[in-house]
């Protein structure tokens, strides 16, 4: 029998069939269960801002963010009538306010507070105390659902997550078996950790903690659980480095190829002067963040599809810049999406199973084509490259007509 890539839609299952092996994943969005949480249309992935005043939702929406998550001191009616002008979707505390406007399509999630797993602050020049523990959080998830179970509960962690040595947790530094329980007080489990502005040597530059910490809470929820992920993009607290634009469309791709399922920028900045907003004055990397966004909303449907696995292998001409990648089938095509982890260029050689004879690779937003021959094709990756690629089931001379 000859080898070829069958995608039929079955009762409600995606039947993938990459050679002779099939691969059987149920296409239900990851937010189906919550009858007033994020949006279960395919066309929805979460891209939100951290923290910001409504009256700027409107430039938000322009630059392809559709999510809120916190409000300063709310929600208030104010800021909820402020987000509704714009359609920005909000997830918030749930106070009195929040829990008035509980049949209210805005709000799409509840939120615990930020940070928990950190040392917590004993009061202005009073030092820190221990984290909050885990048992809290789990006791407080159960009263925010009990007040509503219709939307999702999201906990943001810190950069512990992903770095162990992060002194911050206080005399919890160093338990990374507290996170498996912090999680079981989540329906949506996300952290921080932003390496490009990083001051510590052992975490700055090095991107790849943000997908260390994306796979670690995939494995702490044991692929239960949605994963969310915060993004850099200005200084925050560094006088000195930022990431660049290139970097965070590292940084958002490693997330998503690593399991992340929504994003979240941070966008404050505080050297050199506080700025709540500092992503909307940096024309560049707003320019940056506006295209990431807008190309993450065109492939919405395909990153809400399954990722299929063990369907392609990649080998890199340098071992010490590896290349991580994840594969998705949709509307007859099939995605290969790449990211370089390390910084550093290497050439990589991808092998897609059961794909025969030639076919045309677009590498998409690139303006390029390469030729994959039997589901064979290189690249190359300068450091911190991403390319994502869409094999379509036709040849090299078919697809031109």
């Amino acid at each position: 029998m000859r080898r070829r890539l069958i995608v039929a839609i079955c009762a409600g299952v995606l039947v993938l069939s990459i050679g002779s092996e099939c691969c059987m994943a149920a296409v239900t969005n990851a937010y189906s269960k919550w009858k007033n949480g994020p949006s279960r249309t395919e066309d929805f992935f979460p891209i939100a801002v951290w923290l910001q005043s409504p009256s700027k939702a409107g430039n938000y929406k322009q630059a392809g963010f559709n999510t809120y998550v916190g409000l300063w001191k709310g929600p208030t009616e104010q800021q909820l009538a402020e987000l509704r002008r714009y359609g920005m979707k909000v997830i918030c505390h749930q106070n009195e306010a929040g829990l008035r406007h509980v049949d209210d399509p805005i709000i799409i999630g509840w939120m615990h507070g930020d940070e928990p797993d950190n040392a917590q602050s004993l009061g202005k020049g009073k030092g820190y105390g221990p984290p909050i523990p885990p048992r809290k959080i789990i006791e407080d998830y159960v009263k925010i659902r009990r007040a509503d179970v219709s939307r999702p509960v999201i906990l943001n962690l810190g950069q512990a997550v992903a770095w162990d040595g992060w002194h911050g947790r206080g005399v919890r530094t160093g338990h990374p078996e507290d996170y498996p329980e912090y999680v079981k007080g989540c329906d949506i489990a996300s952290f921080d950790i932003y390496p490009a502005a990083h001051s510590r040597p052992q975490v700055a530059g090095k991107l790849w903690y943000v997908a260390k910490g994306v796979e670690r809470l995939v494995g702490w929820t044991e692929g239960k659980k949605v994963v969310w992920n915060c993004i850099e993009c200005t200084r925050i607290k560094n006088p000195d480095k930022k990431a660049t634009p290139h970097q965070v469309r590292c940084e958002v791709w490693m997330s998503i190829i690593h399991g992340s399922m929504g994003l979240i920028y941070f966008v404050h900045e505080w050297q050199p002067r506080f700025n709540e907003s500092a992503l909307l004055s940096d024309t560049a990397m707003l320019s940056a963040v506006t295209r990431i966004n807008g190309q993450i909303a065109e492939l919405a449907p395909v990153l809400n599809s399954a990722t299929i696995k063990n369907a392609a292998t990649v080998s890199v001409g340098n071992e010490a810049v590896p290349v991580a990648m994840m594969v998705k089938s949709y509307g007859g095509s099939t995605y290969l999406f790449a990211v370089g982890m390390r910084d550093g260029g290497t050439n990589a050689t991808f092998t897609v199973r059961g794909l025969k004879g030639e076919r045309v690779v677009e590498v998409l937003g690139e303006g390029r084509e390469i030729i994959s021959r039997d589901g064979v094709f290189k690249d190359s990756f300068d450091a911190w490259d991403v390319h994502l690629y869409r094999i379509g089931q036709k040849g090299p001379v078919e697809s031109r007509g």
